[in-house]
């Protein structure tokens, strides 16, 4: 990895010269004048030894030469002590020769241990069909897993069933019909009348809720899932926890550790102690166990089911869960860092400027179901992850739609069937197309360009492993295509010259792989032709 190599000349140099900054951090600069790959390392150096950044900076720049192998054309040092680098034009030419010869082009961890990965998604109580937010957490769970997978971790795809409690309860009133009904809708319609049929009348709100929530995950949660895409490894039920006395065995320890006690007849969870806001109730005055029991019964259940990080994908509204399970957390003797939230704001869906909100089906908002059944999984995907977790996204569903280049989905398949179609009449060249370096004099600067995107790719897949920002996928695949096509714009691929038409057939090659890695990681096809 390009971005891995630049850190070690650098670390080299500074360590020749005794400083001993805690970490090494290379960017690409976001103005192209500043070179491919910069460093601030003199500044943090410079708080450490009282001197001037600029010298220090001066001083790394003089060692580096003595390290580089090749890679660096030139260094610059610019105000207020920024180390820009340039990578050399031999240097980038040989980096298509290695993409084509590597079998992935995936980084493994090498300082960070890859350990079992679990990722809990979508997880929508089984009251309802699933909702456009629900799909963006799937899809976004969905890629997350697989980048971790890549990365060398092994990760559950893990639903959370929460088939207990008061949600369940109100879908049996709503399915009844009584005064205490909460859910509307065709849907609910549909199940008063398939379960009366089953005799269900004689159960109680509970009884009914029960059943009628199977019926919700069977026939409703579950075909959508399938529609979206996503295999899950693990569906967890609620009950299970209550059946294997797990919540009890939760409480109980919680109480020997000393982190309960009782308050007007409740037992609560010292959580404030542990970091969160305040105190949380494990068991009502009534005697009725609190979501958060079953959580923490749920959490310690991962835990020793071996899992080293947990991830979880939450609504907005969940926000305050956080706190609270990571106090659980370091109760049973975990670390808070073992537990990772990402909270998915809202999903608005808009058709010509106007939004739509009712559903023909559920009677409220548009379900996921409904929608992709308009729009093409391709496109659903890559409208989805586009945008950071925590921004609201607006859904533009005519654009979705759209077979054009406007539709940002439809001009990465594009190129990609641009491509395939070039290396198919291309086939008298053969595949003798990796000595990329044979033709230096004669390479453009858009040839470069596109080089310098594809060299990206395993910085990119590295970074979503650390932090998690899926949007860097499709982010990185419409720049990766931009550059692809201003390279095919102003650059002959097969002409006279043999010898110029196998490096840049080599390029087109190295372009192919690349962009399928990135589309497979998403989840979206790669069409040969278009």
């Amino acid at each position: 990895m390009v971005r891995e190599e630049m850190k070690k000349i650098i670390e080299k140099a500074t360590k020749e010269l005794g400083f001993k900054p805690l970490e090494v951090l290379v960017e690409r600069p976001k103005e192209r004048e500043f070179g491919d790959y910069a460093t601030n390392l003199a500044m943090m150096v410079a708080r450490q030894t009282k001197k001037s950044p600029m010298e220090i900076a001066r001083k790394i720049e003089s060692e580096i030469k003595n390290y580089d192998s090749g890679a660096i054309e030139k260094v610059e040092v610019i105000e207020p002590g920024f180390i820009n680098f340039f990578l050399s034009k031999e240097y980038l030419q040989k980096q298509v020769g290695k993409i084509l010869k590597e079998r992935a082009c995936f980084p493994k961890f090498s300082k960070r241990k890859p350990g079992r990965v679990n990722i809990e998604f979508i997880s929508a109580n089984p009251t309802g069909p699933l909702t456009l937010g629900n799909g963006r957490g799937g899809f976004c769970g969905d890629v997350l897993a697989n980048v971790l997978e890549k990365s060398g971790h092994k990760v559950t795809r893990e639903y959370y069933i929460n088939d207990k409690g008061a949600q369940i309860k109100k879908l049996g009133h709503s399915v009844i019909g009584d005064s205490e009904a909460v859910y509307k809708g065709v849907y609910i319609d549909e199940l008063r009348k398939k379960l009366l049929k089953a005799g269900v009348s004689q159960y109680s709100p509970e009884g009914v809720g029960e059943r009628a929530a199977k019926v919700v995950l069977r026939e409703m949660i579950r075909p959508t899932v399938k529609k979206m895409g996503i295999k899950f490894d693990v569906w967890f039920s609620e009950k299970s926890l209550y059946r294997k006395k797990e919540v009890d065995k939760a409480i109980k320890e919680l109480n020997k550790k000393g982190f309960t006690y009782e308050s007007e007849g409740a037992v609560w969870f010292k959580s404030k102690e542990l970091g969160d806001d305040k105190d949380r109730i494990l068991i009502r005055s009534d005697g009725i166990k609190t979501y958060f029991a079953s959580d923490i019964a749920y959490l310690i259940n991962k835990f020793k089911r071996g899992f080293k990080q947990l991830i979880f994908f939450v609504g907005a509204d969940h926000y305050g869960y956080v706190a609270r399970l990571q106090a659980a957390a370091l109760a049973f003797g975990y670390k808070a860092e073992q537990l990772k939230f990402i909270v998915m704001q809202m999903v608005r869906l808009f058709q010509d400027g106007k939004e739509i909100r009712m559903s023909k089906r559920s009677g409220v908002y548009v379900t996921l179901d409904e929608l992709l059944d308009e729009v093409e999984l391709d496109a659903a995907r890559f409208f989805f992850l586009q945008r950071s977790s925590d921004t609201h996204l607006n859904f533009d569903m005519g654009l979705a739609k759209e077979k054009s280049e406007k539709n940002p989905v439809y001009y990465v398949q594009y190129a990609y069937a641009r491509i395939c179609s070039i290396l198919r009449k291309a086939k008298n060249f053969g595949r003798r197309t990796s000595n990329f370096g044979r033709a230096t004099s004669k390479i453009k600067k858009e040839e470069f360009d596109l080089i310098k995107q594809l060299i990206r790719f395993p910085e990119i897949i590295e970074d979503i492993a650390k932090d998690y920002q899926v949007q860097r996928l499709p982010i990185y695949a419409l720049e990766l295509v931009a550059a692809f096509h201003r390279f095919y714009e102003n650059c002959r691929v097969i002409s006279d010259d043999k010898e110029l038409s196998r490096a840049r057939l080599g390029l087109v090659l190295a372009s192919q792989k690349i962009l399928k890695n990135t589309l497979d990681l998403m989840g979206i096809s790669a069409p040969e032709k278009m």
